[in-house]
C-alpha cells in the first residue's frame, strides 16, 4: 500500500538492525493526545491515504476529536487482518465463491474474488458433545464431527488451497479467540518492509478478546467481513472512549471470572454501546495478562466495540510465554514506544487521560458471582444466589409461564421481596445402570467447563483442577444427573492441567476432555439422557446449565434447560457437586467425607498462593510452542479430504450443507432505484433484548420444524441433522430456521418458538417460514417490529441473511446492537427506530395492521433522511401516523443500502476492473 502522505508522517523505525516504514502519529498534532485506542484507527488511516477513499480531512477530523461530542463523523477503517470461526465464516467463503461466479457473469475477472489481507479461520464451532464424561469421548465426538462435517469441511480445504492470503486451522486445536492471543496474534504487522499495529475485525463478537494483548479488534457481520478481505474498509463513526479505571488487588477468593462479570454488569448499566472501552490506571497494569483477555473477550456482552488494554511489559512477557520471538517481541516493544502507545505513555504525573466518560472499580471489591438465569449481565452475588433462583424460577413455572412471556428481566444482583422457599415435589429418574434419584427444578443437568473467555485463564483453568483435586480426596463425586464436560480452548491448556498432575481429579468427576471447541457455550452441549430429557418435558421441569462460558440467553445451550448461568470454571465443578443451583455454598455441605464430617465449598478452595504456583511451575513456553508447531496442517483426515481443484467452486446439488446462494441472482451493473415500502405485513411483533439466538438458533435442529422437515425431504436422518450452525452454508436449511428459536415469543401468537399469524389466510397460526412464502407468493413485503437490544448477542450474519431472504424489508426496533444493525443493512433491510418514548405498545399497535414506510427515495440521491413517515392502517381503516429514524447512520452504510446489501456494492465496484490486484 502507498499513500500520499500529505501531513509528511513517513518515518523509518530500526530494530534489531531491521529498518522499517512507519507512519508517524506525532508528525500530525492532536494526533498524539488521543486515547491510545484511537490512535490505532489514525494510523490506519495515515496509511490508507489515498486522497478518496482516506482524506486529509478524515485524518483531521481524528486529530480534532472531541471526547464529549456525540459521534457524527464517518472515517474509513481498514483492518490488518480478518478472523473467522467455521460458523460463520463458511457462509463468508459461500458468498466469495459464488461471487466469483457473479464476477464471471457481470465481465470481471474471477480472480479479483480473493482476501487482499491476511484471513484466517479456526474450526471451532462445529464440535457437538455427543459422548462425555468418558476416557473416550474426544476420540468419538471427533469421528462424529467428521462424519458429520465432510462436506463443510472439504469445501473449507478447497478454499484453503484456491484462496490467496486466506489459512484454515483444522479441527481439533482450540477455539478461535484463544488461537489468536495464544498464536495468530502479531501486535505489530509487518509488510514490505513496512511496520503497522496488529488490528483485527472477526465474525464473531469475541474478536475483542484480542484487545487484551493490545490489539484493536472486534467483530463485524460476516458480510462486512467479506467486504473488508476484499479490500473495503469498514465504516465507522469516531467512537467515543469510556476510560475505565481499575484500583486495587482482587481478594483471594474471587477470580477473573467474578471480575469480568462485575464489569459487564458495570458497563451494561452505565451504557457503551457503539463506544471503545479502554481500561487504565494502576490496577489494569497488575493484572496478569490472561486476566485482560477475560476482560476484553466479554466487550460484547457489556456492549462495546472493544474493551482494549495498550500494550506493556506484562503484553510482552506473555508473547515471550507463547512463543513468539524475540525478534517479534522487540518490534512490538520499539514500535508501540515510538507511536505513544505504550501504557506508560499516558499522563503520569496526576493527571488522567482523556476520555469521553470515566469510570472506576476498585479491585478489592469483587465478590465471587455468577450471572444468569438468560443474560451475561444479570451478575448474582454466589452469597445470594440461591435466594435468586428461587425468585427467578417463578417465571419458569408452568403456570407462569404465559404470564411473564413478556417481562424482560433486569439486573438482579440484588435479591428484592420475599422468596419463596418451597418446591413443588420432584420427579423420579432412573439412570440405566444407576439407583433412581428424584430431579426437581434447578436442578443442575449441564456443567460445563468450556468457552474462550475462561478457558484461555491459566488461573481460573488451574484452580478448577485444584478443587477436583480436593473433592476426589475427600470421596465427594458430581450428581449423576450431571452432564459434565471439558472443552478447553487449546491444546496448551491440556498439557499444563496433566503436567500439574490435575487430570486425573477431572476425570473422575466426569470433566472428561471432549474436545478442543466452543461447544456448549455456542449450545453445542449434545443431547442428555433420554430418561432425562423426557423427565424434562413430561413434568415441565425448569432446569440448568452451569457454564464457564459468555453466552447464557434462552434456548440457546440445551432445548432442555431453561435457566442458563455464567460460572468461573471451579464453580462449574462446585455446581457440578452439588447437583443443584438451589444451593448455598455457605450452609450446605458438598458432601460427607471419609470422617463423617460434612465438607463445605470453604474446605477445598485453591488458595492464589496454591494456585500462583501452579502456574508459576506448569505452564511454560514449550508448552505452547508443541501445541502451535504445526498449526495449520491437521491431523490425517483433515489432510485426506478431497477438495475441488477449479478455482470456481463445483457446487454438489445434492448437498445438503453447502448450497449456492440467491443473493445475486439476476444482478445487473447499476442498482434498481430505491422506492418506499407499502402493503407490508408483521411478522412478528417481539419484545426486548431479542438476541441473534433468537433470530437465527445455531444449536439443535428439531425434527418438526421447517429444517427439519426439509432435511428429512432431502434423506437426511433426524440422528444426522447436525446443528443450525453446521449447516449455515445451505441457504435452505437456513432461512427455514430464521426466527425458529424454540424460546422466541412473537407477540402475535400466544405460544413459544417460531410461529406466526398468516394475515393472508385469516390469520391462521403458521410457521414464520410458511408465512413468509404466503406473503410472498402475493408480492407482500414483510416487517419487524421490536423493543430495546434488537439483535444484541453473537455477530450472526445469518440473522440478518434470513431475515432478508423471509421477504422483511424493515424492521422497526426501540434500539438495536451495533453489529445486527450493520448486518441488516448490509442485506438491504432497512433498520428504523421509533423515536424517543414511543415503541409498538405506546402507539397502540398489535400487529395485525398493514404497514406504509415512504420518504425513502432521497436515498437514491445520497441523502439519509433523519426520519421517515410511517402509517400503520388498521383492519377497521384506523390510521396511526408516526415517524421512525432511520438508522443508516454513515455515508457508507446508505451506499450499501442503496445497492441492495454491502456485497452488492463490492462486486458491482470490483466487476470495473479486468485485472487481479
Amino acid at each position: 500500500m502507498t499513500s500520499i502522505d500529505s501531513f509528511g508522517t513517513s518515518s523509518k523505525l530500526t530494530v534489531g538492525g531491521q529498518s522499517y516504514l512507519y507512519y508517524r502519529l506525532s508528525a500530525v498534532p492532536g494526533l498524539d493526545q488521543l486515547p491510545i485506542s484511537l490512535k490505532y484507527l489514525a494510523e490506519s488511516l495515515l496509511r490508507h491515504e489515498d486522497g478518496s477513499t482516506v482524506t486529509a480531512d478524515h485524518i483531521q477530523a481524528l486529530a480534532n476529536w472531541d471526547p464529549t461530542a456525540q459521534p457524527a463523523t464517518e472515517i474509513p477503517f481498514h483492518p490488518g487482518r480478518v478472523l473467522m470461526q467455521d460458523f460463520t465464516g463458511v457462509p463468508c467463503l459461500v458468498d466469495l465463491a459464488v461471487m466469483r461466479e457473479t464476477m464471471l457473469e457481470l465481465g470481471g475477472n474471477t480472480l479479483r474474488i480473493n482476501p487482499q489481507i491476511p484471513a484466517e479461520m479456526v474450526i471451532d464451532h462445529s464440535l457437538i458433545i455427543d459422548v462425555a464424561g468418558q476416557p473416550d469421548a474426544m476420540q468419538r465426538n471427533m469421528e462424529l464431527e467428521y462424519q458429520r462435517n465432510s462436506e463443510r469441511y472439504q469445501f473449507l480445504r478447497w478454499g484453503q488451497v484456491k484462496f490467496d492470503r486466506f489459512k484454515v486451522v483444522p479441527p481439533g486445536t482450540g477455539i478461535v479467540h484463544q488461537v489468536n492471543v495464544e498464536h495468530l496474534a502479531r501486535g505489530v504487522m509487518k509488510g514490505l518492509h513496512l511496520a503497522y499495529p496488529d488490528t483485527c475485525v472477526g465474525t464473531d463478537s469475541h474478536t475483542t478478546m484480542a484487545g487484551g494483548l493490545g490489539v484493536l479488534a472486534w467483530g463485524v457481520g460476516g458480510i462486512e467481513a467479506e467486504a473488508a478481505m476484499l479490500g473495503q474498509p469498514v465504516s465507522m463513526l469516531i467512537p467515543q472512549v469510556v476510560g475505565f479505571k481499575l484500583s486495587g488487588t482482587m481478594p483471594p477468593l474471587s477470580t477473573a471470572t467474578d471480575l469480568v462479570l462485575t464489569i459487564t454488569q458495570m458497563l451494561r448499566t452505565h451504557g457503551v454501546v457503539g463506544k471503545f472501552v479502554e481500561f487504565y490506571g494502576q490496577g489494569a497494569a497488575a493484572l496478569p495478562l490472561a486476566d485482560r483477555t477475560t476482560i476484553a473477550n466479554m466487550a460484547p456482552e457489556y456492549g462495546a466495540t472493544c474493551g482494549f488494554f495498550p500494550v506493556d511489559d506484562v503484553t510482552l512477557d506473555y508473547y515471550r510465554l507463547t512463543g513468539r520471538s524475540e525478534d517479534q517481541v522487540a518490534l512490538i516493544e520499539a514500535y508501540c514506544k515510538a507511536q505513544g502507545m505504550w501504557l506508560e505513555s499516558t499522563p503520569t504525573h496526576g493527571e488522567e487521560p482523556v476520555f469521553s466518560e470515566y469510570l472506576e472499580l476498585d479491585l478489592s471489591t469483587v465478590v465471587p458471582s455468577i450471572a444468569g438465569p438468560k443474560r451475561p449481565q444479570d451478575r448474582i452475588e454466589l452469597s445470594h444466589a440461591k435466594q435468586q433462583f428461587l425468585q427467578d424460577l417463578q417465571a419458569y413455572l408452568p403456570d407462569q409461564a404465559t404470564a411473564s412471556a413478556a417481562k424482560t428481566q433486569t439486573s438482579n444482583s440484588q435479591v428484592d421481596g420475599p422468596t419463596p422457599t418451597d418446591l413443588p415435589p420432584g420427579v423420579e429418574v432412573t439412570l440405566a445402570g444407576q439407583p433412581a434419584f428424584e430431579l426437581n427444578h434447578g436442578d443442575v443437568c449441564i456443567a460445563s467447563i468450556t468457552s474462550c473467555t475462561n478457558t484461555s485463564n491459566p488461573s481460573v483453568m488451574l484452580a478448577a483442577g485444584l478443587l477436583a483435586q480436593k473433592a476426589v480426596a475427600k470421596g465427594l463425586t458430581a450428581k449423576p444427573w450431571v452432564k459434565t464436560s471439558m472443552a478447553p480452548g487449546s491444546q496448551a491448556v491440556t498439557s499444563y492441567l496433566e503436567a500439574a498432575g490435575l487430570t486425573q481429579a477431572l476425570d473422575a468427576l466426569g470433566f472428561n476432555l471432549v474436545g478442543y471447541g466452543c461447544a456448549t457455550c455456542i449450545g453445542n452441549s449434545g443431547p442428555l439422557a433420554p430418561e432425562l430429557s423426557a423427565a424434562i418435558a413430561q413434568n415441565q421441569l425448569a432446569v440448568t446449565a452451569v457454564l464457564s462460558g459468555n453466552r447464557n440467553f434462552e434456548g440457546r445451550i440445551s432445548p432442555d434447560v431453561a435457566m442458563n448461568y455464567l460460572a468461573s470454571p471451579p464453580l462449574v465443578v462446585a455446581y457440578a457437586l452439588a447437583g443443584t443451583v438451589n444451593f448455598d455454598f455457605s450452609q450446605e455441605p458438598l458432601g460427607i467425607d471419609a470422617k463423617n464430617q460434612p465438607v463445605f465449598l470453604q474446605d477445598i478452595w485453591p488458595s492464589p498462593e496454591e494456585v500462583q504456583n501452579a502456574i508459576s511451575q506448569f505452564v511454560t513456553q514449550p508448552m505452547y510452542k508443541t501445541a502451535y508447531a504445526s498449526v495449520f496442517m491437521g491431523d490425517d483426515r483433515w489432510y485426506n479430504l478431497e477438495a475441488s481443484q477449479t478455482h470456481l467452486y463445483h457446487w454438489d446439488p445434492r448437498s445438503t450443507y453447502v448450497r449456492k446462494p440467491p443473493y445475486f441472482d439476476a444482478i445487473s451493473q447499476t442498482p434498481a432505484p430505491i422506492g418506499n415500502i407499502g402493503r407490508a405485513r408483521v411478522l412478528a411483533l417481539l419484545g426486548d433484548s431479542v438476541t441473534t439466538d433468537h433470530i437465527s438458533p445455531a444449536g439443535h435442529i428439531p425434527a418438526n420444524s421447517p429444517a427439519g422437515v426439509y432435511l428429512a425431504e432431502q434423506g437426511v436422518e433426524p440422528a444426522d441433522f447436525n446443528s443450525y450452525g453446521s449447516r449455515r452454508g445451505n441457504h435452505e436449511v437456513m432461512v427455514r430456521g430464521t426466527f425458529a428459536n424454540q424460546r422466541l415469543r412473537n407477540q402475535l401468537v400466544d405460544q413459544t418458538g417460531g410461529f406466526t399469524r398468516d394475515f393472508t389466510q385469516g390469520g391462521i397460526v403458521t410457521s414464520m417460514f410458511d408465512a413468509a412464502q404466503s406473503y410472498s407468493a402475493k408480492k407482500i413485503p414483510l416487517v419487524i417490529l421490536a423493543g430495546k437490544e434488537y439483535g444484541t448477542g453473537s455477530s450472526r450474519d445469518w440473522a440478518a441473511k434470513g431475515t432478508a431472504l423471509l421477504g422483511v424489508k424493515a424492521v422497526l426496533a426501540q434500539s438495536f446492537e451495533r453489529i445486527h444493525r450493520s448486518n441488516l443493512i448490509g442485506m438491504g433491510v432497512l433498520p428504523l427506530q421509533f423515536l424517543a418514548g414511543q415503541d409498538a405498545a405506546t402507539l397502540g399497535l398489535d400487529g395485525s395492521e398493514v404497514f406504509s414506510i415512504t420518504g425513502l427515495k432521497a436515498l437514491n440521491d445520497g441523502v439519509v433522511p433523519k426520519t421517515v413517515p410511517v402509517t400503520a392502517t388498521k383492519q377497521g381503516g384506523e390510521k396511526i401516523r408516526f415517524r421512525c429514524a432511520v438508522r443508516i447512520d454513515t455515508p457508507g452504510e446508505a451506499e450499501y443500502y442503496k445497492h441492495g446489501g454491502i456485497l452488492h456494492y463490492v462486486l458491482r465496484k470490483m466487476a470495473k476492473y479486468r485485472t487481479v490486484p
